[in-house]
């Protein structure tokens, strides 16, 4: 039979363990900027995200080489794939947390 009491322990468990869940380090990241970590993030997309700003930064630091040797519609194209990318990277995020906000409103329905 399910009481309030049964309920409410559930809901007190999921929330200490969406605690424990992996932060993500990101410098693109939707949340204050006073803080660089953001909860309820998962190890994928930690490492989804950590590859998304290694590419980035490789892209720019490949441009900056390609201006230096004054090769410029390199380092336009370069740019621009990097602009691409940035963008790429906030629209997946963005849908990511759709998605986990609309699992979460789910929640007392499934418990």
């Amino acid at each position: 039979m399910i009481t309030r009491s049964n309920l409410a322990e559930q809901l007190r468990q999921y929330q200490i363990r969406s605690k424990h869940d992996w932060a993500s380090v990101s410098f693109f990241s939707s949340t204050s900027s006073s803080s660089f970590f953001t909860s309820s993030t998962s190890r994928v997309d930690v490492v989804v995200f950590v590859i998304w700003e290694i590419a980035v930064l490789a892209f720019l630091i490949f441009s900056v080489v390609s201006l230096y040797f004054k090769h410029n519609q390199l380092a336009f194209i370069l740019v621009c794939i990097t602009v691409l990318l940035l963008l790429c990277m906030k629209v997946t995020k963005q849908v990511r947390l759709a998605k986990k906000k609309k699992r979460r409103m789910l929640l007392p329905l499934s418990m």
